[in-house]
């Protein structure tokens, strides 16, 4: 897959190496969210670039060695009994060949730090006299809550010493249609499923369908990816199969605490570290009603934030025993009944992203969030899409709807007209109604329509 988007944090390494003094920097972020393919795509061929493994100390001294020498020839010819020992070496024979300054970049840091935990206190006092250092030093790893305890925490040997710390995300969305080659509609429905990890878009261009990719790579026990949310709990979870259940509680329409306390038959406030280590993480995320204080707030639910766990604990998990009997079929044709409505709530998400970057009526907005509540009595109402502008003299209100029928937008617009007038913060500001709908109307609208194709470029 040919590399795309992360020009900004090209940009930004390729600054901080070219910075007259030696520079510290950290990588972090989930696993398979194209780490190790950033940095490769900005070192030269004067660095040195190291993946670790999981084998002893010395072992890793000695594979490193090996990768250096291709910097410096002859290097691995000496087994380095420490870590200091091979590092300042390293160190010298750079000066020593009058090269201009090099990059180390060593990948899967957490793995060197458990085979080696004094590691971390060495750098640190490398970095700490990095008057004399001929080299840039980088350490990425895929285990967010390690990194964070090596590097990030105040405890840390490194910590403070990073000239930058760069958490890379997944992918933005727009940049799925340009990998996959695809139509506007179906790069929001192939984002549904593989959200922003370039791995899994990979994976999926090696099939001709959707449907295909899914049964192969998913929907078999022999599957690259069948048993992929556990490998990604184990970077980071003590507990994987506690964060396990919560997911699946989740993905099957327990969004409130109590919901889940419930189910597991645990108190609320047991459940609260392991959420909230769950949204810290990227995989869980907390949601409130539109004006309400985030932190304060009693009306809390909890969704899946990561799209391609969201369709691993709906459709993997509930139906392992179909998979394990070589039945990917009968999960094909349940996922191919809701499909529609499993990629509106996504739509919806996607909506409301967008908002903050779109212009409309001349106006320009604060992030958007869903409202529910209820604003008269006996009236209960949700809204998909609630943002106030930057003067907050407007407000839009907005309905999402991913449907393949003609839909009358004079009649959604009274219905979302109606609603905007019952709520209770909409008093004095101008109100702007806004459709997102997955067809443009086929006959013109004076109001504003906006369709995937809007939300796309928005969000690229």
């Amino acid at each position: 897959m040919k590399f795309v988007d992360r020009t900004s944090e090209q940009a930004r390494l390729k600054e901080s190496f070219q910075r007259e003094t030696a520079s510290f920097i950290v990588l972090y972020g989930r696993r398979r969210a194209g780490k190790s393919r950033l940095i490769r795509q900005v070192l030269t061929k004067n660095d040195v670039y190291f993946l670790a493994d999981q084998s002893e100390a010395a072992q890793q001294r000695v594979l490193l060695a090996k990768v250096m020498a291709s910097v410096i020839p002859g290097f691995d010819k000496v087994i380095y009994p420490d870590w200091e020992t091979l590092l300042d070496t390293f160190n010298l024979r750079v000066k020593q060949k009058g090269r201009l300054k090099t990059t180390l970049c060593l990948d899967e840091f957490p793995y060197l730090a458990k085979s080696a935990p004094e590691l971390p206190s060495i750098l640190q006092k490398i970095w700490d006299d990095k008057g004399g250092l001929n080299y840039n030093l980088v350490l990425c790893g895929s285990s967010q809550q390690l990194m964070y305890g090596l590097v990030l925490d105040s405890s840390a040997p490194l910590y403070g010493r990073a000239d930058e710390i760069m958490k890379i995300k997944p992918m933005r969305l727009a940049y799925i249609q340009e990998v996959l080659k695809c139509s506007d509609i179906e790069a929001i429905e192939e984002h549904s499923v593989w959200g922003g990890i370039p791995r899994y878009w990979a994976l999926r261009l090696t099939e001709p369908t959707l449907a295909t990719a899914l049964k192969k790579h998913l929907l078999s026990s022999q599957g690259i990816l069948y048993d992929e949310p556990m490998r990604l709990f184990l970077d980071d979870m003590r507990d994987t199969v506690h964060s396990f259940t919560i997911l699946s509680l989740i993905a099957a329409g327990c969004h409130r605490l109590s919901e889940i306390a419930s189910r597991l038959g645990k108190p609320a406030t047991n459940l609260s570290a392991p959420l909230e280590k769950l949204v810290s993480l990227g995989y869980v995320e907390r949601e409130v009603p539109f004006g309400e204080n985030y932190k304060n707030s009693k009306r809390s639910l909890y969704k899946i934030a990561d799209q391609f766990l969201n369709f691993y604990f709906k459709y993997v998990v509930p139906y392992r025993s179909f998979i394990e009997i070589e039945q990917a079929n009968v999960i094909l044709n349940r996922i191919q009944e809701h499909f529609s409505e499993y990629v509106s709530l996504h739509w919806e998400k996607l909506c409301r992203d967008a908002v903050p970057h779109l212009t409309i009526s001349g106006v320009t907005f604060n992030p958007a969030a869903r409202w529910w509540g209820n604003p008269a009595k006996n009236v209960s109402m949700e809204l998909d899409v609630v943002a106030v502008s930057h003067d907050e003299k407007s407000l839009l209100v907005g309905e999402c709807k991913w449907s393949d029928r003609i839909l009358s937008t004079d009649e959604l617009f009274a219905e979302l007209e109606r609603k905007a007038a019952l709520l209770p913060f909409a008093k004095g500001k101008t109100i702007i109604p806004v459709l997102f709908l997955k067809q443009k109307p086929t006959r013109a609208c004076e109001k504003v329509v906006l369709v995937p194709k809007d939300i796309l470029a928005a969000l690229k």
